[in-house]
C-alpha cells in the first residue's frame, strides 16, 4: 500500500506541476521522503540506458529518444532534464503503473555525474553512456579528477559501459574492464597535431600522472593519447567517426552511414556518435538511423534561430563554467566564411546557486575570435567588463570590441544596416533575456 500511494501522489503533484509549469523534481523529493526506498519497490524495463558526463547529456538523450521512437520502441525520459535522483524519481514514478510497473520498452535516464551515485543506488543502468568530463562549474565541482572520483561511485560490475575513447579521463573508466563498447573519431581533417587551448587538461596521464603524448587532438584534450610511462593509451573503437566535414555538414560513421548536420560542430558530432551506439546496441539499423538523424534539430533549446531588424542570426547556448562548451560554439562562429559579427552575454554566472566568480572566462579561447570571418565583437551583461579585460589581453583589435553592461543597448547597436550574420553567444541563465528582445525567437 506504501507504493501504491507513494506512486498515486507523485501521479497527482506532476499533473498539478505540469498545469503550473513547474514540478519536474517536487513530486520525486516528496516521494522519497514518503518511501525512501521506492525506487527499489519499481519494475523496469529490460533496458535501462543512463546519460551522465559534463556536456552534452541532454542533448543525448533527446538524439536517443528520438532514434528509438522513430523505429518504434516506447520510451520514457526525463525530457525537463531534471538529472538529479529526485527527478529521475519523478520520471519513473509518473511513468509507472499504479501497481509499480513501468510502462515502456526503454528507460531513459540523464543523470547528473556528480549525484549519478545516489540515483543508481536504488536502480542499476544495464547501458551506461559517458560523454565527456570536463572543466564544469568549477565552483560546484572542482577539478575533473573530482567529479570522475564521484562518478566512479555510481559504476556497477552489471552494467556495461560506453565510453568516449578520445576523452583519457573518461577512458580509464574502462580500463582492464571487459564490459565496454568505446566510441570516438578517427584523426580528422580539422584535427592538430599540438594542443591550441589556453590549458591542456591532456598533458598528464589520468592512470599513471607522467607525462602523456599525443598523436592528433581533435579538440582540447580530445584526441588520440599514449602515456609513453605506464602505456596507458587510447583504445580501439567499435563505434567510428570515420570522417567529418564540417564545411558541407556530413559526417560519416563505420565508414558508412553518412549523417546530414544541423550543427556543424565536434561537439554535436560527439553527441550523434552516442546516440547512434545506443541505437545499434538495441538493434537498429545503421542506415535508418542516419536517415532519422539527418539535419536533426535539437528541441531542447540549445540552438535558436533569430532576427535583429533584418539581419538573421543563431543563438548558441553554451553551459557558463565549462570552457569547452564556449569554445566549441567559437568555433561554429568563426567557421562562417561569409562574414559575422560576434555577440557575448554573461548577465548571471549560474541558474541554481549565487557566485561573481567568473575565473572560467580565462579557460575560454577567446583568441580563436582573432579570424578573417569574424568582424565585430558585442559583449555583454552585468559582467561585460570581466570580458572587456580578459579580450584585452588577446590580440584582437581593440575597435573592433563594443562593450554594453544592458543587453538591450547591445541589440539596439546590433540592429543596424550590416550584412553580417550575428552569433549570440550566452547560457541558459540569459538565453530568455535575450529571446524576449528578438523576432523569430522561441524559447524552448
Amino acid at each position: 500500500m506504501k507504493k501504491f500511494f507513494t506512486i498515486l501522489i507523485t501521479k497527482f503533484l506532476r499533473i498539478i506541476g505540469k498545469l503550473v509549469g513547474k514540478g519536474s523534481s517536487l513530486p520525486g523529493k516528496i516521494a522519497l521522503k514518503l518511501c525512501p526506498d521506492i525506487l527499489s519497490r519499481v519494475k523496469l524495463p529490460p533496458y535501462i540506458i543512463a546519460v551522465t558526463g559534463s556536456n552534452g547529456k541532454t542533448s543525448t538523450v533527446e538524439m536517443i529518444a528520438h532514434l528509438l521512437t522513430e523505429n518504434g520502441k516506447t520510451v520514457a525520459w526525463n525530457k525537463e532534464g531534471s538529472n538529479q535522483i529526485e527527478g529521475v524519481t519523478t520520471l519513473v514514478l509518473s511513468k509507472s503503473t499504479l501497481g509499480g510497473r513501468v510502462k515502456s520498452d526503454i528507460l531513459l535516464i540523464e543523470s547528473d555525474e556528480r549525484f549519478a551515485r545516489y540515483t543508481f543506488r536504488y536502480i542499476t543502468p544495464t547501458h551506461y553512456v559517458i560523454t565527456n568530463l570536463y572543466r564544469d562549474q568549477l565552483t560546484r565541482n572542482g577539478h575533473p579528477e573530482w567529479v570522475y572520483d564521484a562518478l566512479a561511485d555510481s559504476i556497477s560490475d552489471k552494467m556495461q559501459l560506453i565510453l568516449n575513447a578520445d576523452d583519457p579521463l573518461v577512458s580509464l573508466f574502462g580500463y582492464e574492464r571487459d564490459n565496454v563498447l568505446w566510441f570516438g573519431a578517427d584523426k580528422l581533417s580539422t584535427d592538430t597535431a599540438y594542443n591550441d587551448s589556453v590549458y591542456d587538461d591532456g598533458a598528464y596521464c589520468p592512470h599513471c600522472k607522467k607525462p602523456m603524448t599525443y598523436s592528433t587532438r581533435h579538440y582540447n584534450h580530445i584526441g588520440h593519447y599514449a602515456c609513453p610511462s605506464c602505456g596507458y593509451h587510447r583504445h580501439a573503437t567499435d563505434y567510428t567517426v570515420t570522417s567529418v566535414d564540417l564545411e558541407k555538414g556530413k559526417m560519416v560513421i563505420n565508414g558508412k552511414d553518412t549523417i546530414d548536420l544541423a550543427l556543424r560542430s565536434l561537439y554535436n558530432m560527439y553527441n550523434l556518435l552516442a546516440a547512434y551506439t545506443v541505437g545499434s546496441i538495441v538493434g537498429l539499423d545503421g542506415a535508418d538511423m542516419a536517415h532519422n538523424l539527418k539535419e536533426y534539430v535539437l528541441k531542447n533549446g540549445r540552438i535558436v534561430s533569430f532576427t535583429i531588424g533584418q539581419r538573421p542570426g543563431t543563438l548558441l547556448v553554451s553551459k557558463h563554467e565549462n570552457s569547452v562548451s564556449y569554445d566549441q560554439s567559437i568555433r561554429i562562429a568563426t567557421a562562417n566564411q561569409h562574414g559575422c559579427d560576434v555577440l557575448i552575454i554573461v548577465d548571471a554566472v549560474s541558474r541554481k546557486y549565487f557566485t561573481s566568480d567568473v575565473s572560467w572566462l580565462w579557460d575560454i579561447d577567446f583568441e580563436k575570435l582573432l579570424n578573417d570571418n569574424v568582424h565585430e565583437i558585442v559583449l555583454a551583461g552585468t559582467y561585460c567588463n570581466d570580458l572587456a579585460v580578459r579580450f584585452s589581453y588577446t590580440d584582437i583589435p581593440q575597435e573592433n570590441i563594443k562593450v554594453f553592461r544592458k543587453i538591450e543597448d547591445a541589440y539596439q547597436y546590433l540592429d543596424n544596416d550590416r550584412q553580417e550574420y550575428i552569433y549570440a553567444i550566452t547560457c541558459f541563465s540569459d538565453k530568455g533575456k535575450f529571446l524576449s528582445l528578438v523576432k523569430g525567437g522561441s524559447i524552448g
